[in-house]
C-alpha cells in the first residue's frame, strides 16, 4: 500500500487479519479523517466504519447490529462515539475524549438547530436539525453508560483524554468506573500526532494481549532520557518510540525519592513520553533485581541480569548511536 501521509508511519503486522471498528464523533461519518489515518496505520486489518443515524437509539441498535455481525476484535470510538463504544460490552475498546454528557455538550456548545455534516455519508444526506427532544434523547441514552461494568470490562476498556480537550472532559467520570484512563498531549479533535503518539501504542498492547505476544523487555533509566535542563535528549524521544514497535519498554527512576521528586518523576514522563509511560515505569532502588533482556542507564558498574547498556560510554554515547545498536539486532 503506497504511503500517502508524511506524518503516519504504517504498521503490517498490528492487528494483521482483524477487524477494528471505528465509531465517530458528532456530525462526522465513516468518511472521517480518522478512518482514513487507522487504514495507513493497519494496512493489514479490516476497518469498519459505519455512518450512525443521528437519533442515539438508532445508532446504538445499528453499532450493536453490526458487532454481532462482524465481532470486531477492537473498538476505537471518539467524542460521542467514545460514549457509544463504552456501552458495546464484551469487546476491547479505546474510547479518545468520550462525551458521556452529551445532551449537556449540545447545548452548552451551539449544537442546536440547523447542522451540517463534517464528512460526506453514504445516504448523502448533509443536513440535520437538532432540537430539544433530540437533546432529550441523548440525556437519556448517556444514563446507560457505565451500567453494569464488572472485572472483565474494566480490564478491556482504555480511556485517552486530550489535556487541551476544550469541548469536553469526562476523566473523573470514566475512572470512577475504569481504571485505564490516561491523559495525552492533544486537543478534542485527534490530529496524527496525537493518534501516533497515543492512540496506536496501545492498539499494540491491546494486540499484543490479544496474541498472548511476549516482546523483549528494555528497561530505560530516566536519568538518560533527560539533559541538564530536564529537557529530552537529542533523538532520545524518536528512539524510545522506535524501540516500542518492537521491544516493551519500561522506565526506571530511583525509589527513594520524596513525594515531590516523584511527582517530577512522572511529571517529566507524561511530558515528554505521555500514553507509553502509564503502566510502564518502575521507581526501584535495587535496578539490579530488574528481570528483563536489556537495561540502557548511566551505571558505571552493573551486577543485573538484563543485558547493560551504558549511556554515555564509548560505544553508546548518544540515543542514535542507541537506535543503530537495537536497529542490528532486529528485535532480539
Amino acid at each position: 500500500m503506497e504511503q500517502t501521509n508524511p506524518y503516519i508511519k504504517q504498521f503490517p503486522e498490528m492487528m494483521k487479519g482483524k477487524k477494528v471498528m471505528y465509531v465517530h464523533g458528532f456530525a462526522s461519518s465513516g468518511q472521517s479523517g480518522t478512518v482514513t489515518r487507522i487504514r495507513e496505520v493497519l494496512p493489514n486489518a479490516t476497518v469498519i466504519a459505519p455512518d450512525l443515524p443521528i437519533r442515539p437509539e438508532e445508532a446504538l441498535a445499528l453499532l450493536r447490529r453490526t458487532c454481532e455481525e462482524q465481532k470486531p476484535d477492537l473498538i476505537i470510538g471518539t467524542s460521542m462515539g467514545g460514549m457509544y463504544a463504552e456501552m458495546l460490552r464484551g469487546y476491547d475498546r479505546i474510547l479518545v475524549n468520550p462525551a458521556f454528557a452529551m445532551g449537556d455538550t449540545m447545548r452548552e456548545h451551539g449544537m442546536m438547530g440547523a447542522q451540517q455534516f463534517q464528512n460526506p455519508r453514504q445516504d448523502g444526506v448533509q443536513e440535520f436539525i437538532v432540537t430539544k427532544a433530540l437533546v432529550k434523547e441523548y440525556k437519556e441514552m448517556t444514563e446507560q453508560c457505565f451500567a453494569g461494568v464488572d472485572a472483565g470490562e474494566r480490564a478491556r476498556v482504555w480511556g485517552l483524554f486530550g489535556d487541551e480537550d476544550e469541548l469536553v472532559d469526562t476523566y473523573d467520570m470514566f475512572q470512577s468506573h475504569y481504571p485505564k484512563a490516561i491523559r495525552f498531549h492533544g486537543e478534542h479533535r485527534m490530529n496524527d500526532q496525537s493518534f501516533m503518539h497515543a492512540v496506536v501504542p496501545v492498539i499494540r498492547w491491546i494486540d499484543d494481549r490479544q496474541e498472548g505476544r511476549e516482546r523483549p523487555i528494555i528497561y530505560i533509566g530516566v536519568e538518560t532520557l533527560e539533559d541538564g535542563y530536564h529537557k529530552p535528549r537529542s533523538s532520545a524521544q524518536k528512539t524510545v518510540r522506535q524501540l516500542m514497535e518492537t521491544y516493551q519498554v519500561y522506565f526506571v527512576a530511583d525509589a527513594s525519592y520524596i513525594n515531590d521528586d516523584y511527582a517530577e518523576a512522572n511529571g517529566w514522563l507524561y511530558e515528554y513520553i505521555t500514553v507509553p509511560a502509564w503502566g510502564h515505569t518502575v521507581f526501584i532502588n535495587q535496578r539490579q533485581l530488574l528481570y528483563g533482556d536489556y537495561f540502557i542507564g548511566g551505571d558505571e558498574e552493573w551486577s543485573g541480569l538484563a543485558t547493560h547498556i551504558r549511556f554515555g560510554s564509548d560505544t553508546f554515547k548518544t540515543w542514535d548511536d542507541i537506535a543503530a545498536y537495537f536497529s542490528r539486532l532486529g528485535g532480539q
